[in-house]
């Protein structure tokens, strides 16, 4: 399993707006600068973040992104899951046969042993996944001493 660079970017931008902008909307230039992701790209990987109602937009001067719950309710595999189609090690190893999306049907099912492999992997993975949270990032990246950036839109005047 490679996770795509949508997911990649998407966790990275999710984390980005928790880190830095706990309480304004986070602009998509800010973000594509202090991660390095094209605007545009983002935009495309917000678009399923939002409908996934993990993200939320704001228009306007004073608009952007933020997130549609705290960090501490959004996940790693929410977001995972937003932005690829499955994260499944491999194709014939899914939570259940209505859900599985293959590309073609496999000529070993109910006769392979390395497919409950698979499936165990898959529902490690989610554990992890699940068990990791935006708040767990901001914290990992507190106690790795990254930054905060100052939101420069605001202005304060004497």
């Amino acid at each position: 399993m490679r996770l795509s660079t949508k997911s990649r970017y998407g966790l990275r931008a999710m984390f980005d707006i928790a880190y830095n902008c706990s309480s304004m909307p986070a602009q998509i230039q800010d973000i594509s600068r202090r991660q390095h992701i094209s605007p545009r790209y983002l935009e495309q990987i917000f678009q399923n973040l939002k409908r996934a109602g993990i993200l939320k937009s704001k228009r306007g001067p004073k608009g952007g992104y933020c997130l549609a719950k705290t960090p501490d309710q959004i996940t790693v595999l929410e977001i995972l899951n937003a932005t690829e189609q499955d994260i499944l090690m491999v194709d014939c190893a899914g939570a259940s046969p209505k859900k599985r999306k293959r590309k073609s049907e496999c000529p070993f099912e109910g006769n392979c042993v390395t497919q409950s492999v698979w499936e165990e992997a898959n529902t490690l993975l989610n554990q992890l996944f699940s068990g990791i949270t935006l708040q767990t990032l901001c914290q990992r990246a507190h106690d790795m001493g990254i930054e905060k950036e100052f939101d420069h839109r605001v202005m304060y005047y004497i």
